[in-house]
């Protein structure tokens, strides 16, 4: 490690959104991983005295390991900025862009990057009759680790029964079909590709529970599409203006060929859990989780 890093870094995990769970885990994983690298680190499972702590701590770079709202969408980013102190992933832009699934479709689709079709519509509309033909995918419009995601096939006799978990605006999408693969875009390289399995839907069960899917990377996939998934990624990231790491989504209908690869999100801060995605990339590539971690906190930025 360079003598100019930082030695004190602060690691926000946990926090109030539905992904606290995952955050906990991704944050003690990450902050073990900056021990080793010789850093100096506290974790803070962030709450309402999240200023103070920081201010007390005064650390020289905040490693963000919070998932979904307030943590994700660029209101503690903002917070940062304000604090002027240097942070990990994205700034308040590019974390509000991403975590806004319609607005990110929006961007995606004006950068020419393959997206299906997608509205915003009432929950009580969703829940009297269908607002889209085929088999299509409700979910709220800005939370992660497929919260509160209800798949109505094509052909279903009744719209869905959203629970309450679901925001009175939500956004309704067309079904793409075929297999779940994903990129990790690392500053601005792609690392690879990988291709999930599961035995049904790749819900939040399927994404962190031990066991719940299988992850083959590199994927086993056409090189042209291997290629398509990592241009496509690093075209994501460059719309919506992220910077550190990001992780983009794909479905891809093998039967359709190129045509068939479809982009479906970009998440600004991915999971670092044991079973996540992009530290398995990062080791196919031949980078540690300590690695990893240490190159997050050397590209950390703060944009005031």
């Amino acid at each position: 490690m360079s003598s100019r890093a930082p030695r004190k870094v602060a690691v926000l995990m946990g926090g109030p959104s539905a992904e606290r769970e995952v955050s906990l885990s991704s944050g003690r994983d990450c902050a073990a991983a900056l021990r080793d690298t010789g850093y100096e680190v506290t974790e803070l499972d962030a709450g309402p005295d999240l200023v103070a702590r920081l201010r007390e701590i005064a650390p020289d770079v905040v490693f963000n390991a919070l998932h979904g709202r307030w943590g994700e969408d660029g209101c503690v980013q903002g917070m940062l900025e304000w604090l002027r102190l240097s942070y990990t992933h994205s700034g308040v832009l590019a974390s509000a862009l991403a975590m806004d699934k319609q607005k990110s479709k929006d961007t995606f689709r004006n950068a020419g990057l393959p997206v299906v079709e997608s509205i915003l519509a009432d929950k009580d509309d969703v829940q009297a009759s269908h607002v889209m033909t085929g088999a299509y995918v409700v979910k709220p419009n800005n939370e992660g680790s497929s919260v509160g995601v209800y798949l109505v096939q094509d052909g279903a006799n009744r719209p869905p029964a959203l629970g309450d978990e679901m925001p009175q605006i939500v956004m309704v999408e067309a079904f793409a079909p075929g297999r779940e693969l994903t990129t990790t875009v690392m500053g601005d390289r792609p690392l690879e590709v990988t291709d999930i399995l599961t035995d049904g839907w790749y819900d939040y069960e399927a994404k962190y529970a031990e066991g719940g899917s299988r992850h083959v990377v590199p994927a086993e996939i056409p090189a042209d599409i291997r290629t398509l998934c990592l241009e496509y990624a690093v075209r994501a990231h460059e719309a919506l203006g992220c910077r550190g790491l990001s992780r983009t989504d794909f479905r891809w209908d093998e039967t359709k060929g190129a045509d068939g690869l479809i982009l479906l999100e970009t998440n600004t801060q991915p999971g670092m859990t044991p079973t996540s995605l992009t530290p398995e990339q990062a080791q196919v590539c031949g980078i540690s989780m300590a690695e990893l971690c240490h190159w997050m906190v050397e590209d950390a930025s703060c944009d005031r």
